[in-house]
């Protein structure tokens, strides 16, 4: 499996929105496109990134595929309303807590 590492800072201000969006279309949005949410960690103390979510899909074709889609480029493109310092990578899944 290859997963999907991703990790922003949410603009100040923009919390309450930020949240609705997450729940309502971010992650429905990534199930319908094919990746699988596999977690999404909130930095409450300390420096790094505010978030850090990750998903899977069963290979690398299939990720590359749906990142260089339409649909992925619009559901980014409405993230980064919301976000800031938004950094994405793809790994190998190993079924571990990665960064």
């Amino acid at each position: 499996m290859i997963k999907l590492l991703m990790s922003w800072d949410i603009r100040q201000g923009k919390e309450s929105e930020y949240f609705e969006f997450t729940v309502q279309e971010f992650g429905p949005k990534l199930l319908r496109l094919g990746i699988q949410p596999t977690e999404a960690w909130y930095t409450v103390y300390g420096n790094g990134p505010q978030i850090l979510a990750g998903g899977v899909t069963e290979d690398r074709a299939t990720m590359d595929k749906i990142l260089a889609g339409e649909e992925w480029a619009r559901l980014r493109k409405k993230l980064l309303t919301y976000v800031t310092n938004f950094n994405f990578k793809i790994v190998t899944h190993t079924g571990n807590f990665q960064l």
